[in-house]
């Protein structure tokens, strides 16, 4: 017999099922997960040396616990992932507003009906994915949110006197008796609303409009925290910190190829989109880039972090901007260009603070910098290194590509040109042929064109090369040439 089919309270205890509070709970099914070698926080990328153990220890610990990070460094993730870690199924008595333990009621309602039926209590059961309540923190959040307020409908309705228990309606907190409550943003927290936190985190009571309720509530508390909060908006009171069992740091992707696993995992692509553009790996790889150029930049605010959802948006920018490329070309298939990286600028402008510097540039143009930011340091990884001052008269590896601009005048290449005259042009180059031939053999075919954009824009960003922008497109020239043109 399955243990969700038992409906009443006898044939539970006859059952032989034995009550576990939830950090119990939590600690049991952890350990079991270690033991047996499974993972605990799967789909969590590049916290598994660092985040994931002191997740894991404060479990084992029982303790409640604070995420404080970054935004987009998967606090809410983590907690959600917790589910996971809680028993399948977890009776309760039926009509129950507090999800009552049949064998452990603490509510006034479930004491009332265990004590009238007996073992013909009837009795539900609560999956696990029922076993998460998230509450945002906001200004605006009272008491009678998280923890209940007296109900005059349901004193009216019940002619019942207000010094009566049974018109306490609950707020969320008791609702989540033997659940995972997660409040996000926890300095947002008026100080006066935090402070009705400490018994619940402490003694296990509650107090509502006067009523002094011992209500031992079985609960794991997670909360998130960003730093850049606790000096603009908020902080979160010492007594509360204190009963905050354990604070672990989060962070962003160290290296590029996890933040590359965490894009690709989390991005909203649909078979078309996938099937219709092939993105080169040094495409995937710039997205990245772009990501650390902009947590290190001079005209973005660090503080206030620079959220892995930046590039998540724009991968899903980036195939849409080749996507509407080629539906313009009636084309089924398309690789991505380098020009294509244009279209991610909406995803970049409204997710980085800017500081006075970056305002003075323009979001667009902070944007820009970043890609040519991320250009120029993956460009020595590929190719050998342009030096600052160079031998008057001494051929290097760039000379050739520099020649035919000065001889051709350079050429001007359209966002939306076709794939045939786009391979035309840059074709026509073929000095570039023969540096991709002599520094990167092993290319895949499908690779070339891209990679012979990336050069070119990698000459810009070492000034070699002029690139300006006009209306549909990109004009490329020798950098003498451009210079001329503007006197």
């Amino acid at each position: 017999m399955k243990i969700e089919n038992i409906k009443t309270l006898g044939e539970l205890k006859k059952s032989g099922y034995k009550s576990i509070n939830i950090k119990d709970e939590l600690r049991t099914n952890l350990r079991n997960k270690i033991k047996s070698g499974q993972p605990t926080f799967e789909g969590v990328h590049g916290f598994e040396d660092t985040v994931i153990p002191e997740l894991e220890r404060a479990i084992l610990s029982r303790h409640n616990i604070n995420l404080l990070g970054l935004r987009g460094q998967a606090k809410t993730r983590l907690a959600r992932k917790m589910i996971e870690l809680l028993d399948e199924y977890i009776p309760f008595v039926t009509g129950s507003e507090i999800n009552d333990d049949p064998l452990q009621p603490i509510s006034r309602f479930a004491k009332d009906i265990i004590e009238t039926k007996g073992d013909a209590t009837p009795i539900s059961w609560l999956h696990r994915s029922d076993r998460f309540f998230e509450k945002l923190a906001t200004p605006d959040v009272t008491v009678a949110d998280l923890i209940g307020d007296v109900d005059p409908i349901k004193a009216a309705n019940l002619k019942l006197s207000y010094a009566d228990d049974r018109v306490i309606h609950f707020g969320m907190i008791p609702r989540a008796n033997r659940c995972i409550f997660v409040i996000n943003e926890l300095p947002d927290l008026q100080a006066r609303i935090q402070v009705a936190l400490f018994n619940i985190l402490q003694e296990g009571d509650i107090q509502i409009r006067g009523f002094k309720l011992r209500m031992p509530l079985d609960l794991q508390f997670v909360f998130t925290a960003n730093p850049e909060d606790y000096t603009n908006r908020g902080s979160i009171v010492t007594p509360l910190k204190d009963r905050i069992g354990s604070q672990i740091l989060t962070h962003y992707p160290e290296t590029i190829k996890i933040a590359r696993t965490i894009t690709e995992q989390e991005a909203k692509l649909d078979a078309i989109q996938n099937n219709m553009v092939y993105v080169p790996s040094l495409a995937r790889d710039l997205l990245e880039q772009i990501s650390f150029e902009a947590r290190e930049s001079e005209y973005i605010d660090n503080k206030s972090g620079v959220s892995a959802r930046l590039s998540i948006t724009a991968f899903e920018n980036l195939l849409s901007t080749a996507e509407r490329r080629a539906l313009k070309s009636g084309v089924d298939k398309t690789t991505l260009r380098l020009s294509d990286f244009m279209g991610i600028i909406p995803a970049i402008t409204g997710k980085v603070e800017l500081v006075y510097e970056g305002e003075q540039e323009g979001a667009a143009a902070v944007a820009q910098h970043l890609l040519g930011d991320a250009i120029h340091t993956f460009f020595p990884a590929y190719f050998p290194k342009i030096e600052k001052l160079e031998k008057e008269g001494v051929k290097n590896a760039y000379t050739d590509i520099i020649e035919w601009f000065f001889a051709e005048s350079g050429f001007e290449l359209s966002d939306d040109c076709s794939d045939e005259e786009y391979e035309r042009i840059l074709g026509s180059i073929v000095p570039l042929e023969i540096l991709i031939k002599k520094h990167q053999p092993q290319l895949e075919k499908e690779d070339k064109f891209f990679m012979k954009e990336f050069i070119l824009w990698g000459l810009v960003e070492y000034k070699k090369l002029s690139k300006d922008r006009f209306s549909k497109g990109y004009q490329f020239k020798d950098i003498y040439g451009s210079f001329i043109s503007k006197l």
